[in-house]
């Protein structure tokens, strides 16, 4: 049985959501109360209750989209807990994953280069990317020290080359200045070659 918060967080989740989808379509500079509502069908005051800035709307996006990418990553890899499951199968999932491989990816490596690009002007987006990216690289550099012992030594480094190599690649794929099939192909042959 559903508790009386679960309306609440259904909500949330429902304009996070609609947050998502106005993000894709025209990037953070089309998030507004009323554009946000009418995504989400309902009143901009409703909005507003749950969300009373756009910072505070932004925030719950982003967090939404990371949700449902390590949603996709459990369902991919066939287990909930990663810390179980074979760490090169986990290591090319989660890379996997930062490639455009159908419509839902797409958007959501679209709002997170909208994110990226909001960061170069603002300072608190900045902040919050930092650290986002700070603890992805620390947990890419432990699933690459599971993978690989002998990289140990070099993990951060190695886990900072493969996150920036699959992104770079998905910049391209989003333009459509490379195909999502070669990116694949190129960091699966990243990963061979970094992880023998």
């Amino acid at each position: 049985m559903r508790g009386p918060g679960a309306h609440h967080d259904d909500r949330r989740r429902e304009i996070a959501d609609a947050v998502l989808g106005v993000v894709a379509d025209g990037g953070l500079a089309a998030v507004s109360l009323t554009e946000v509502a009418a995504r989400a069908g309902v009143s901009a005051g409703r909005v507003q209750h749950y969300f009373p800035s756009k910072d505070r709307l932004i925030e719950a996006a982003f967090e939404r989209g990371n949700a449902l990418s390590g949603a996709r990553i459990r369902d991919l890899v066939g287990v909930q807990d990663l810390g179980a499951a074979d760490p090169r199968l986990v290591l090319a999932t989660v890379l996997g994953e930062l490639l455009p491989y159908d419509e839902v990816t797409r958007v959501h490596l679209r709002v997170r280069q909208f994110f990226n690009a909001q960061a170069l002007a603002d300072p608190a987006i900045a902040e919050r990317t930092q650290r986002l990216y700070a603890a992805f690289h620390r947990d890419l550099a432990a699933l690459v020290e599971r993978a690989a012992p002998e990289l140990a030594g070099r993990a951060r480094d190695v886990a900072v080359r493969l996150a920036a190599l699959t992104e770079g690649l998905a910049y391209y794929v989003l333009i459509d200045a490379y195909s999502a099939t070669d990116a694949r192909a190129r960091l699966q042959a990243e990963l061979a070659d970094v992880l023998g």
